[in-house]
């Protein structure tokens, strides 16, 4: 193909408010031999990306590349000879025009060049806009309800921000694998929603008190497991309603960073706590294609719905406003940033 000079990218130019966001001209990516290089169609707008703009999580540079995941179309694949000749690279089926979702540092731009070990192909019947909605949310909810906590038929489970992206998946998966979920959230509205994504019981945090409304719909037991992406707010309901032997699984820190927890603190009930990374759960190639693919299945046949709140423009004001939207709490599932027509 005949590159551009360069491409339009979304960068952080310092920590800060949400004035960090701005967008820039970038040189044209250069494709290393073990590279796919793509044209981005969408990218995914996640709480990370409002973790390293704050500088709860730092960042080496600037101007520093912003966005997390993305989906596209490949434009060239790898010349490196021990790459295409690889048994798990055969197995991606990559082709020159096929669709691939990825997630990355720096995906808001017109075009990307990641290792092919962080690509992965979307079934003909999985749209762009939809692989870059579930992406990194489904692989997350998906590891966490298997290794952070294996959620099991039987077992009741709580979901804070239930009618988030990554909260109405964790309802969904929960529900599929034979759980009864308690979600919380702050309307009527979203909690009919979460309700129609798999949650049996919705407590409006607003009005009703959490940890109570909890341990009556399980009867003074608690629940087993707990899926928390609030963090500094939530963490002490959590003690007051999981159970004997039951497992929190903090998942982010909408609210701030969970403070440090006394391991005597656990003993109270036998307790674990988990603070995974979905990376760590896709470390090999061979599992991070496992995920991908019963993800994708999972999508292809209707089993798991993505739901998208809103798409925004591919500018800096666009994205400026799509973090100020999610951290502000106005969201009912995934925010999108639309980088090129599908």
């Amino acid at each position: 193909m005949s590159s551009p000079s360069s491409v339009k990218s979304i960068v952080l130019t310092k920590t800060g408010d949400f004035d960090a966001i701005s967008q820039i001209d970038l040189p044209f990516p250069s494709q290393a031999k073990d590279e796919i290089l793509v044209k981005v169609h969408y990218g995914g707008i996640n709480f990370i990306d409002n973790y390293f703009r704050t500088g709860i999580y730092p960042i080496k540079q600037f101007p520093s590349p912003v966005g997390q995941e993305g989906s596209g179309v490949i434009v060239a694949l790898p010349s490196d000879p021990s790459v295409i000749s690889d048994p798990e690279y055969i197995k991606r089926a990559f082709a020159v025009g096929g669709k691939v979702a990825f997630t990355a540092s720096g995906t808001f731009q017109e075009y990307v060049s990641f290792s092919w070990t962080q690509l992965f192909t979307i079934p003909d019947n999985v749209s762009l806009r939809t692989a870059a909605a579930v992406h990194t949310q489904g692989l997350t909810a998906l590891t966490f309800v298997e290794e952070a906590y294996n959620v099991k038929a039987g077992d009741t489970v709580l979901i804070h921000t239930v009618a988030g992206g990554l909260g109405l998946l964790f309802a969904q998966l929960a529900k599929l694998r034979g759980a009864t979920v308690i979600g919380t959230t702050s309307t009527p509205e979203k909690a009919e929603i979460a309700k129609a994504h798999g949650a049996d019981h919705v407590i409006l945090y607003r009005s009703e008190d959490t940890a109570q409304r909890v341990l009556e719909i399980t009867k003074g037991e608690g629940v087993h497991g707990i899926f928390d992406g609030v963090g500094k707010d939530t963490y002490e309901i959590d003690f007051k309603v999981i159970r004997r032997k039951g497992t929190i699984v903090f998942v982010g820190n909408a609210s701030g960073v969970v403070p440090p927890i006394a391991p005597l603190k656990l003993v109270e009930k036998n307790i674990k706590i988990a603070r995974p990374t979905v990376r760590n759960y896709l470390y090999t190639p061979e599992e991070a294609r496992r995920y991908t693919s019963e993800l994708y299945e999972l999508v292809a046949n209707q089993k798991l719905s993505v739901r998208v709140h809103d798409v925004y423009p591919f500018t800096a004001a666009g994205v400026q406003q799509a973090e100020k939207d999610l951290t502000g709490g106005k969201t009912v599932g995934k925010l999108l940033v639309k980088i090129a027509d599908e």
